[in-house]
């Protein structure tokens, strides 16, 4: 498939700048994979569309302060962001300057840290904190939440909670995973009363998720990699789920790809949609063709055109439902990606 397969039009004044005043306020278009029928909604409509017996699986990952302003040795400004803490003194991380760091260079971050370029392999740089603070200590001192490249104001002190879900606690990620964000306490408590079990797995979501599909045919694109772990007591809720016939619903595309990956990672001995407990990372590109054996609802927000994001979605419900139900969405002024609307698919058969 091309990557104009995946294009449409958005206005401007549709991508959210800000998160609803509540965070359970947001509208909600759901669809049916098998007909392609969409119904309007709200997000407090949500326990209507679930049953008792239902697990949710949720990302409880929580993110990081990971960007840094600095300059190089050179005298040049650069914006870094850190991917992911390799240890206490090295991270992985992208930047952004007027001219690429070389390895072997230095740059001075926050006015304060030295840090060291080691290497560079696809965009990413490896670098090494020269200073006597862990470089999760670092980023929690002089770092900055990242927003998406897409928000276009600065970070404000209602970010640092309203970026972050409520059930965020397990540091690690860049960006939130977003379908998540809609969830308060409140809702929780009525999905846990009514039944729903509640689940979690953590994938630290990578700046990767911004990344452009540089390539015509998105079979030659490469995804980043992602860190993820599936604890036992979620693996065995999905399986007693499957033995029941109950769905499993994931939360946000990143609870997705992480069941898919550990379901992948058992084969055929582990049996079709077992989901192995365990830590991994996983480069899993879901595009239209992928035959899922976790999830049957896919709870997610609205998508950046030629994404690989809009392409996972269009796999679970279909490409053409997909483009219909955005068109709908387009044309009723949902609001869109990270602090937009929410979005409701049952998987296409």
């Amino acid at each position: 498939m091309n990557i104009q397969d995946f294009d449409f039009e958005l206005p401007p004044e549709l991508i959210a700048q800000f998160p609803a005043e509540q965070r359970a306020a947001s509208r909600m278009l759901c669809l049916n994979g098998s007909t392609g029928i969409t119904q309007d909604a709200l997000f407090a409509d949500l326990p209507s569309f679930v049953r008792a017996g239902d697990v949710m699986v949720f990302n409880d990952t929580r993110v990081i302060k990971a960007r840094l302003y600095g300059v190089k040795d050179t005298g040049g400004k650069v914006e870094v962001m850190v991917e992911r803490v390799l240890d206490r003194e090295h991270a992985l991380a992208v930047m952004r300057a007027s001219h690429p760091a070389k390895p072997g260079s230095k740059l001075l971050l926050a006015n304060e840290i030295e840090v060291t370029v080691l290497a560079c392999e696809r965009d990413f740089y490896t670098l090494r904190f020269e200073h006597e603070g862990s470089v999760p200590e670092l980023l929690e001192r002089y770092g900055h939440l990242p927003l998406p490249p897409y928000i276009s104001r600065s970070t404000d002190k209602a970010d640092e909670t309203r970026y972050q879900t409520v059930y965020a606690r397990q540091p690690g990620a860049v960006a939130a995973p977003t379908a998540g964000l809609h969830f308060d306490e409140n809702m929780l408590d009525v999905l846990r009363n009514m039944g729903v079990a509640i689940a979690y797995i953590t994938l630290h979501v990578g700046s990767g998720t911004f990344q452009p599909v540089r390539v015509e045919n998105i079979a030659d694109h490469t995804m980043h990699r992602e860190i993820f772990h599936v604890p036992a007591e979620t693996a065995g809720a999905i399986e007693r789920a499957k033995a029941e016939g109950r769905s499993v619903i994931a939360v946000g595309t990143t609870s997705l790809r992480a069941l898919e990956a550990a379901a992948a990672t058992g084969g055929v001995e582990a049996g079709e949609g077992v989901v192995l407990p365990g830590r991994g990372d996983t480069d899993i590109f879901i595009t239209p063709g992928y035959r899922f054996r976790v999830v049957e609802h896919l709870l997610t927000n609205f998508h950046l055109p030629r994404s690989t994001l809009l392409m996972l979605v269009a796999a679970f419900g279909g490409l053409d439902n997909i483009l219909n139900a955005y068109q709908h969405a387009l044309s009723h002024r949902y609001r869109f990606f990270s602090y937009g609307d929410a979005m409701l698919i049952a998987r296409r058969p």
